[in-house]
Parts: C-alpha cells; sequence; structure tokens
C-alpha cells in the first residue's frame, strides 16, 4: 500500500525493456522481490554446507581406493557441478594430486558427456520415419538425460515425463 509510481517520460517508454537478470530494481516492489528471491531456507542452508561436500569429496578421493574406484566407474556430474569440483580440487588439492585427479575426471566427463551426446543424436534419428522400426536403445529419455547433465539436477530424481 506504500508503493508509488515513478514519473515516467516518452523516452522510457520506447526503450526497449532489459530483462537480464543482473538488472537493479528500479521500484520498491522489484527491490523486495529481489531480496525475497535471494533468501530461501532451503536454498541458504545447502549455500552454507556444499562447500563442506566439495571437501568431503575430495579427501574421500585422497584416502579412499574404493572411493576412487566408484568415481571411475561412474557416469560423472552435471556441468555445474563438475566445474564446481574443478574449482575446490585447484584449492585443495596438491600438485602431484591434481596430476593424477584431472585426467580421471576430464576423462570421466569427456566420456559421459559423448554417450549422452550419442543418444541424443540417435534420438533425432529414430524420430525420422526411415526409422521407425529400429530399437530405440538408451535414447528414449536421453533429452531429459542431457538437461540434466548440461544443468544439473538430482540424477536419482525421476526423468521428467509430461503426461498426455
Amino acid at each position: 500500500k506504500d508503493f508509488t509510481p515513478g514519473k515516467s517520460t516518452l523516452p522510457s517508454r520506447l526503450k526497449k525493456t532489459n530483462t537480464t537478470k543482473e538488472r537493479d530494481a528500479e521500484t520498491t516492489v522489484g527491490s523486495w522481490v529481489k531480496d525475497q528471491t535471494k533468501s530461501c531456507y532451503v536454498c541458504n542452508h545447502f549455500n552454507e554446507i556444499y562447500g563442506r561436500y566439495l571437501d568431503v569429496f575430495l579427501d574421500l578421493y585422497k584416502k579412499d581406493e574404493e572411493f576412487r574406484r566408484l568415481l571411475r566407474e561412474s557416469k560423472g556430474f552435471c556441468l555445474p557441478h563438475f566445474g564446481d569440483l574443478v574449482e575446490v580440487a585447484e584449492k585443495k588439492l596438491s600438485d602431484a594430486q591434481k596430476k593424477e585427479f584431472y585426467p580421471i575426471l576430464f576423462e570421466l566427463m569427456q566420456s559421459n558427456m559423448e554417450r549422452v551426446e550419442k543418444d541424443v543424436s540417435w534420438f533425432v534419428e529414430k524420430n525420422d520415419y526411415l526409422n521407425k522400426d529400429k530399437d530405440w536403445g538408451n535414447s528414449k529419455d536421453s533429452v531429459q538425460r542431457a538437461m540434466q547433465k548440461c544443468a544439473g539436477g538430482h540424477p536419482a530424481d525421476e526423468v521428467f515425463m509430461q503426461d498426455r
């Protein structure tokens, strides 16, 4: 109820709207909404403990051969978490540990990104009428898996399926 609109000018009405997330709020309501969306109990709690998870991951990597084996046999990480691991490893691992860790991590990501890319490519080809009788292979949910791999998401979550 305390909101009062600002003065409108002709140039501001003719100017293209800036929709980038980095723009500053120009009204009290916009500022309030930005403040509210920056503070979520769950997000804040996760962000506070996330660094510990990354530290524990690297500690396990350094100390536990079974963990290293599981890492090598995994399907890699989503790109955001891959980036986070590289950033933290750069600070937390010694030069010798980095020399061992990075080739494993990068090969893991490379091979799994190629796997997902191959599945998405087959998904596209499978939707060609010439391939209608061929086997789907692992491509039925490949678009969702590729989105998960690129943007993040919990791997244990079910792949999104639209109801029709």
